[in-house]
């Protein structure tokens, strides 16, 4: 991991750039529609602050708070910042920062507390088994240890797996008509991420006895619904097979790959609204142009799976996420799916969460 030396700089290197460039008429202009510099570049600390300040946020925020001081673990912002904050730390700490550690912390204790925390709903035990048990083994990933706390919520993963009935080899999720974490077919969604965690675990949890009749059935699940899923869905699971073997063959990781090039947007990124067919609960229009979200994921995901960052497309997405990292935040582009927000309030951030972290995810990848 390099270090995160790419500094914003001051008004007087600013200054003395732009008399050496001008003489040649190289000087980068500023994007008026996006307030990002279209540069080869982009700042590291300034991804960091925003993840970490949005992360304290949201661990203060009454409206996430959950049982004995404990908070939501939410998909758009600490799930998110689970795998990519760690990306960013700099030069050889390898330590966890304090926003890093309360987080774990704040998954560690629910997971300990698990039968004493008041009972919410079969969907929301499920969803949380699995983000959870995904939050944890991508942190013991980094140490090539799984935990104590690991163990438990891996646990706790098979033991809400579902065993009837269409859900039979998933688990209950949230399907509340929020896009596009929590909506009719987000089951599947959460399915692939649990696939994602326990390929993730270390010390080869995944050829464990704990895990080898549940992840049987997660296989028989998500070979069974795959024909039915949007291109969202079967992207996330593209991701999990470069962890876990044996939830897609050769044929659905190349057709994913090709359907999802075949999407990029003429500016090199990607759009969120174009991987489902989704719509706007309050009738206001989806946005269509490319966003952080769609364009680091996707760029993320066709590396692990495996698509060399040089490939023509993967260059020009990378390049997408260069230039249009916000240079007064830091973070990146991201639209609600479900209704028009205001951009500046805290709620209306939420994609802009996930937008930043899955940018950095791609980026420290072709690093």
């Amino acid at each position: 991991m390099k270090k995160m030396n790419r500094k914003r700089p001051g008004v007087l290197v600013w200054f003395l750039a732009a008399c050496l460039l001008a003489s040649t008429g190289a000087l980068t202009a500023q994007s008026e529609s996006t307030g990002a510099w279209d540069e080869e570049a982009w700042d590291e600390e300034a991804a960091a602050a925003y993840l970490d300040q949005r992360q304290s946020w949201w661990a203060d925020w009454p409206v996430a708070a959950r049982d004995n001081g404990t908070y939501c673990i939410s998909c758009h912002t600490v799930v998110p910042y689970a795998l990519a904050r760690p990306h960013l730390r700099e030069g050889s700490d390898t330590r966890p920062t304090a926003t890093e550690r309360g987080l774990l912390a704040n998954v560690e204790q629910r997971v300990r507390e698990w039968q004493d925390l008041a009972p919410e709903g079969d969907q929301a035990r499920g969803t949380e088994a699995i983000l959870n048990a995904l939050v944890l083994a991508s942190s013991d990933a980094r140490s090539g240890k799984l935990g104590h706390e690991t163990r438990m919520a891996f646990d706790h993963l098979w033991a809400t797996q579902a065993r009837t009935g269409d859900l039979d080899g998933a688990w209950p999720w949230f399907v509340v008509d929020l896009q596009p974490w929590e909506s009719d077919d987000a089951p599947f969604y959460g399915a692939a991420l649990a696939a994602l965690a326990v390929g993730t675990a270390p010390e080869g949890y995944a050829s464990t006895d704990e895990a080898r009749k549940g992840l049987e059935r997660l296989r028989s699940y998500l070979a069974r619904l795959y024909d039915h899923q949007p291109l969202f869905n079967r992207l996330t699971l593209l991701w999990a097979s470069t962890t876990l073997p044996g939830v897609l063959d050769s044929q659905q990781k190349t057709a994913i790959t090709e359907e999802v090039l075949a999407l990029q947007e003429d500016d090199g990124g990607w759009s969120l609204a174009s991987l489902g067919e989704w719509e706007r609960t309050d009738g206001t229009t989806l946005p269509t142009g490319s966003d952080g979200y769609a364009t680091g994921l996707v760029v993320f995901t066709l590396g692990q799976a495996g698509l060399a960052s040089e490939h023509a497309q993967l260059t020009r997405g990378l390049s997408w996420l260069r230039r249009h990292q916000d240079r007064t935040d830091g973070s990146w582009p991201g639209e609600s799916l479900n209704k028009e927000r205001d951009p500046e309030s805290d709620v209306g951030r939420f994609m802009r969460d996930a937008a930043t972290a899955y940018a950095v995810l791609a980026l420290t990848a072709s690093d």
